[in-house]
């Protein structure tokens, strides 16, 4: 059996950082009315038998503040990538010309404005149970390394106290994240 060893504390507090990196991605996935590649990055198409990311099927550009254009590669993917873009929620409707794809943005309503602070919002709830899970990872190593005499009770509290006080730190950056892109979403 491998000996217990002593938790450390840096090793949590960059999967919290993770946690908080990945909710900045999914953000940049939503749109605030401007148009970005970013927001097709959730795109699944159906080629060559499995599901894709898009960008791996095509380039995607931006050629002015409200419009994207995809040129597709293969020809045989245009159907299944203008399929999987209408099928993706975001609300776009693609302009098929060719082996190009050619994306008007449309201007948000207050309706969809709102439904996108929401999931945001769900985007931020899930990350902090990912921090949440970190923390609840670290008091379990930090009880069995007290148990098996690999740290000392006072350890064992003060680093209970240090973990505590990443995860308020990055729930706070969670929360912080989330009140910009709020912000973002809601401005005309």
């Amino acid at each position: 059996m491998a000996a217990a060893e002593k938790p450390v504390l840096s090793r949590y507090r960059d999967r919290m950082d993770k946690a908080v990196a990945a909710l900045k991605e999914e953000f940049a996935s939503l749109r605030t009315g401007r148009a970005s590649s970013n927001l097709l990055d959730q795109v699944m198409v159906e080629a060559y038998g499995s599901k894709m990311p898009i960008n791996q099927v095509a380039s995607i550009s931006v050629p002015e503040p409200r419009s994207i254009t995809v040129s597709i590669w293969d020809k045989s993917m245009v159907g299944p990538a203008d399929k999987a873009i209408r099928a993706a929620g975001l609300g776009f409707n693609p302009v098929v010309e060719g082996q190009t794809l050619r994306i008007p943005i449309p201007a948000l309503t207050e309706d969809r404005r709102r439904d996108l602070v929401k999931l945001a919002g769900k985007y931020a709830e899930t990350q902090k149970i990912a921090v949440r899970n970190v923390r609840r990872d670290a008091m379990d190593d930090l009880k069995k390394a007290e148990k098996d005499a690999v740290i000392a009770q006072d350890e064992h509290k003060r680093m209970e106290t240090e973990v505590q006080k990443l995860t308020d730190e990055a729930v706070k950056r969670v929360d912080e994240a989330l009140k910009i892109k709020e912000q973002e979403i809601m401005q005309v």
